[in-house]
């Protein structure tokens, strides 16, 4: 196993080095949605509207707790990634370069992670408190209606992950 140390920026030049197992600590910024936003941003696309830049994005499975003094977020624990697995193919179609959760992803997934080159990275479920570490701040960017649900841009730093599904057709769920 190896141990990347990567920017949002210049993620994509390493998808083919990282393998199955490998640790990533990401610093930059990460984008949250679960099921909630999903369907909202289905609803916007499906009528030509992107309201973020999807292509080279990285989307977190998250609703995270808010701060308190001192801190932006208190928690922010990975979602079941299978509850967004309806949607996840036609973000990877439109350049999303990573998705972050927990637990398995589906076959149909899978298949357009590899098609579109895509990994899906883990963060550990349970920990919410000590992933909100790596959380310096952030800012909703759409769907704030949602509440904890709505779409944030989230400024990460070393924020603690695992190749779950690599480029190469590997997941460590086998």
């Amino acid at each position: 196993m190896r141990t990347f140390e990567l920017t949002t920026t210049d993620f994509s030049q390493s998808v083919d080095e990282m393998r199955v197992g490998d640790r990533v600590y990401l610093t930059g910024v990460i984008y949250t949605a679960r099921d909630a936003a999903h369907r909202c941003l289905h609803s916007d696309l499906d009528r030509g509207i992107e309201p973020f830049p999807l292509r080279g994005s990285i989307i977190y499975y998250t609703g995270p707790c808010p701060g308190i003094v001192g801190k932006p977020i208190t928690s922010a624990g990975p979602t079941t990634s299978g509850r967004m697995d309806v949607y996840a193919p036609r973000l990877l179609a439109l350049g999303v370069w990573a998705t972050i959760g927990k637990g398995p992803r589906s076959n149909h997934v899978r298949e357009a992670a590899l098609e579109h080159r895509a990994v899906y990275l883990v963060a550990t479920g349970g920990a919410g408190a000590l992933l909100a570490q790596s959380i310096k701040d952030y800012e909703v960017i759409c769907y704030p209606e949602l509440g904890p649900e709505a779409v944030l841009a989230l400024k990460v730093e070393r924020m603690p992950l695992i190749v779950a599904d690599d480029i190469h057709g590997n997941t460590i769920y086998n």
